[in-house]
């Protein structure tokens, strides 16, 4: 969690330190606004790409996560007829 977190401040700091950059560089405000333009496309494909990656590891955790839950439910089910088993042949 604490890479998450480190890797999000870094990514919002050099987010803003590059909006801060192009607002103070000494271009046409129509250069500044194409400059902005761009980087928020570049942003925002950087952030759909982390989405993506997120969301796959997300569904990697579920399936393991059914599939435990499955597996338990499984062992329980064998446990309590192993059991009921038992408990009929006294």
């Amino acid at each position: 969690m604490s890479k998450g977190k480190f890797a999000l401040g870094a990514f919002l700091g050099a987010s803003i330190g590059a909006v801060a950059a192009l607002l103070s560089a000494p271009k046409s405000g129509k250069e500044t606004r194409e400059d902005i333009k761009r980087k928020a496309n570049e942003l925002k494909t950087e952030a759909q790409s982390k989405a993506d990656v997120a969301k796959n590891k997300a569904g990697n955790i579920k399936s393991d996560v059914e599939a435990k839950a499955k597996d338990f439910g499984d062992r329980a089910e064998n446990a309590i007829q192993g059991a009921r088993d038992g408990f009929n042949k006294k």
